[in-house]
């Protein structure tokens, strides 16, 4: 006699939530970049007007601020998910698509992991591919920091 599903145990790859998919994960991650980028270019253009009212020698300051600005933008991107991710599990993207981040045991994402995987996903963003041939769709920086983003 075989085993019907309700006969087997839950398991850790079953969720009554079930994993985000690509489409969701995606277009998360393109909306708090795109935010991200807003208020860093915002930031980045009221510094050049401030400058251009001081005079030259802060205008030389502003274009170097701007450019190191610029430049640390994955580390704002980083943050920005940090914060998110340990206050609420979910950045304002993911809250649009309905979905968040938990631990492999479905707890909730602590500081330094949600750290971790923020700095993994802005400086090693290609390794989000992983997540179309994984069967839980985790990706490179869901692997190492132990995280699954499901639907909630």
């Amino acid at each position: 006699m075989s085993a019907t599903a309700a006969d087997r145990p839950a398991t850790l790859n079953e969720s009554p939530a079930g994993f985000a998919g690509v489409v969701s994960r995606t277009v998360a991650y393109v909306l708090d970049a795109l935010t991200v980028s807003i208020l860093s270019a915002g930031g980045a253009a009221a510094t050049n007007m401030i400058a251009s009212v001081i005079g030259a020698d802060a205008h030389d300051v502003a274009q170097a601020l701007t450019t190191a600005f610029l430049v640390g933008l994955p580390a704002v991107f980083a943050l920005y998910c940090t914060a998110f991710w340990g206050l609420t599990g979910r950045t304002p993207g993911m809250a649009l698509v309905g979905v968040r981040v938990v631990t492999t045991n479905r707890n909730r994402v602590g500081w330094w992991r949600a750290l971790l995987r923020g700095f993994l996903l802005a400086y090693f963003p290609i390794g989000s591919l992983w997540l179309l041939v994984d069967r839980r769709h985790m990706a490179i920086h869901d692997k190492i920091a132990r995280t699954l983003v499901i639907r909630s």
